[in-house]
């Protein structure tokens, strides 16, 4: 096995993990396509509760994502992660058994408790080796994206044949199968990775929080969740007002992700070519907008709601992938973990704002006002995105340099920014690991290891 493929242990961790990951993302976004319309059969029904009731997991979330990740460190990845699955499969019990959309929501807050995803990918990140971590994040990654459109179509799909209680006793099942891909599939440790790669350290984050480039990120992203869940406190009675039944949704949703797919792939190849991510990033929002307006004038036309979802999915869909390609380029050295654990932070929070104000407006104002109210954060990140601008092409890397006295660090990072391709090099006395950020066209892999080798004889 070569130093560029993986190995074994790593194809192991990698597809097990993103099936535990994709499972669990699976259960969390398979009621959004058809609570709007099942809910109505409870009797406390309200969109503000239904808008609840979709983001309450991302409050959960938000709150217990980086304390979660850090526990990690001194638990250990699995008890947090069956942990994390357990209280998963409860909240999905909860929500199985209400008979309210207040205690829907109580279940659905229960479940995002189960925050296991800085978690997860710490486990990832030790079970590979620093060069092939890349792969492993981008299958964990694919495996995310595919449990969306995979809800998407299943959600209506089995709703229409086990109903909205199904649905969630469905997701509990799909717990306890993660808990057993968990046990059974996931390798053993072999490696310890570099910590501040993979998860959270607290003294970094006020630090990353005023940190401009990151700030916009995060704020991009809480946008995207936002609007994304509040537009499905709607958008499932649309199409039923356009004249889709709930149980056909999934063919509505299936050939228009399809199509949204095409269209994103060559803005993605493009804006890789000529590291144009921002550009690329501005013109997306403006696809959201478009979309935004489309559903404005479509009222209960079929095929204006069609044309709204194809461009809306292509935007989001586009933004979605490149967002945190970006956060790994502009991440200063050393603290790639923070700066995602405040990222994801802001994904979830996103979620739980957009839903309940998504509710909120829903109920008072009809779905013009929540287009209004979408197109209002649109318009507010379309000005911050000219903030931005396009990081170098460079990746993360970090070596093992143990029993350094702080000259010899100081030193080590200095002469380590003398050769090709470095950019940055941060020595991190806890860790007992030098982190580097590098452009993989340039760099010099053979001097660093020279330099390194050097090191560790004391010549």
């Amino acid at each position: 096995m070569t130093q560029h493929s993986l190995n074994k242990t790593e194809r192991k961790a990698a597809f097990s993990l993103a099936s535990v990951f994709g499972i669990r993302m699976l259960g969390l976004f398979l009621i959004m396509p058809v609570l709007a319309v099942y809910a109505q059969a409870y009797p406390d029904y309200s969109p503000l509760l239904v808008g609840v009731a979709l983001g309450a997991y991302g409050l959960t979330q938000a709150l217990l994502q980086i304390p979660l990740g850090m526990a990690s460190d001194r638990i250990g990845r699995k008890p947090i992660i069956i942990g994390g699955l357990v209280v998963f499969v409860l909240g999905s019990i909860v929500a199985a058994l209400a008979d309210s959309l207040v205690m829907v929501s109580v279940g659905r807050a229960l479940q995002g408790v189960g925050a296991i995803a800085a978690a997860i990918l710490a486990l990832a990140a030790d079970l590979s080796r620093d060069e092939q971590r890349p792969k492993v994040m981008a299958i964990i990654g694919m495996c995310i994206g595919l449990a969306f459109a995979v809800s998407l179509v299943v959600g209506p799909l089995l709703g229409g044949v086990i109903g909205l209680s199904g649905l969630f006793w469905f997701t509990a099942a799909t717990g306890v199968l993660g808990i057993v891909v968990l046990v059974m599939s996931v390798p053993k440790v072999v490696t310890t990775s570099a910590r501040r790669e993979s998860l959270p350290v607290a003294s970094e984050l006020k630090k990353l929080l005023k940190h401009k480039q990151l700030w916009c990120l995060n704020t991009g992203i809480f946008v995207l969740h936002a609007i994304l869940t509040a537009w499905f406190v709607t958008i499932p009675t649309q199409l039923q007002s356009a004249g889709f039944e709930s149980q056909t949704h999934a063919w509505f949703y299936l050939p228009t992700l399809a199509a949204s797919v095409v269209l994103m792939v060559p803005m993605i190849i493009r804006s890789a070519r000529n590291n144009s991510s921002v550009q690329w990033l501005r013109a997306s929002i403006a696809i959201l907008i478009i979309s935004l307006v489309a559903v404005f004038y479509a009222g209960e036309s079929a095929v204006w709601l069609v044309a709204a979802l194809v461009v809306f999915f292509t935007g989001f869909n586009f933004i979605e992938a490149s967002l945190p390609s970006l956060l790994t380029r502009i991440a200063p050295a050393g603290s790639k973990g923070s700066a995602s654990g405040i990222y994801s932070t802001s994904q979830f929070l996103g979620a739980f704002v957009g839903g309940v104000a998504g509710g909120w407006v829903l109920q008072n104002y009809q779905t013009s006002g929540i287009v209004v109210f979408c197109l209002i954060l649109l318009l507010c990140w379309f000005v911050i995105s000219f903030l931005m601008k396009n990081p170098e092409s460079v990746t993360s890397l970090s070596v093992a340099t143990p029993n350094l006295t702080k000259d010899k660090a100081i030193r080590l990072s200095e002469q380590l920014l003398t050769i090709t391709g470095v950019k940055e090099a941060r020595w991190v006395e806890d860790d007992q690991a030098t982190y580097l950020k590098v452009d993989k066209k340039a760099y010099d892999e053979k001097a660093v290891n020279e330099l390194l080798s050097a090191l560790r004889t004391g010549e």
